[in-house]
């Protein structure tokens, strides 16, 4: 559907402003008369940020809960590419096209969530590159770092190659070759009805920034320029 709305859904620690507007992403979309859909999950930017880790049980469903009722595109980035894979399992046809960036082998683990956690509580290890990313990422988008501590702690679990099978709309997996959530193979392996772009020496945060990495999402959702 070319002119289907387009939900951007940031990483953790971002906020869609933070996360789609510094790399032309919205201004882009706004040029090819796509109408964007933003979305703040719960904990970031201008969405509620609780501290209960309770509270972000069903962070998938609150993202659902965000989309239009019409079919859209869905963009998202890390966590936020993790819940859509989640919704598009359930109700596929809530979606023309999806394009998941920075995920891989990872949305099959549950590893490193508490130690993200505590470096968000109580601040970083001096060996934990990572983590200093994401605190200093979280701050730089002005978001609660015990609000993001909670929902890292939040009830969940890894997604499942049984509950890929259900998203049966057609996906694009981006992820760059440097990007410690891959390798992307599993992924796309368990996904009915996927394609592949690898980004050429690029690491987790630098995917969405990357004209290579918008070009192959807007031409897959039909909002590339002619």
């Amino acid at each position: 559907m070319a002119d289907a709305p387009v939900v951007l859904v940031h990483g953790l620690g971002s906020s869609f402003e933070h996360g789609w507007r510094p790399a032309g992403w919205i201004d882009l979309l706004a040029d090819t008369r796509r109408r964007v859909v933003p979305v703040d999950l719960l904990g970031h930017g201008s969405a509620p940020r609780p501290h209960d880790p309770a509270t972000y049980a069903h962070l998938d469903e609150y993202l659902e809960a965000a989309l239009p009722d019409e079919t859209v595109d869905a963009i998202g980035f890390s966590l936020g590419a993790q819940l859509l894979l989640r919704v598009a399992a359930r109700a596929p046809e809530r979606f023309a096209h999806l394009v998941v960036i920075g995920v891989g082998a990872g949305v099959f683990r549950d590893d490193g969530r508490e130690l993200l956690a505590n470096a968000f509580e109580h601040g970083v290890a001096d060996d934990d590159v990572g983590g200093r990313v994401f605190v200093s990422l979280a701050a730089e988008a002005g978001n609660d770092p015990l609000a993001l501590a909670a929902l890292l702690r939040r009830p969940s679990t890894p997604l499942t190659t049984d509950e890929l099978a259900g998203v049966t709309c057609p996906v694009l997996v981006i992820i760059g070759d440097k990007d410690f959530s891959g390798p992307p193979d599993e992924l796309v392996d368990a996904l009915p009805n996927a394609k592949l772009v690898t980004l050429h020496n690029i690491d987790h945060f630098q995917a969405t920034r990357d004209f290579a990495c918008i070009d192959a999402a807007l031409d897959f959702i039909g909002a590339a320029f002619a």
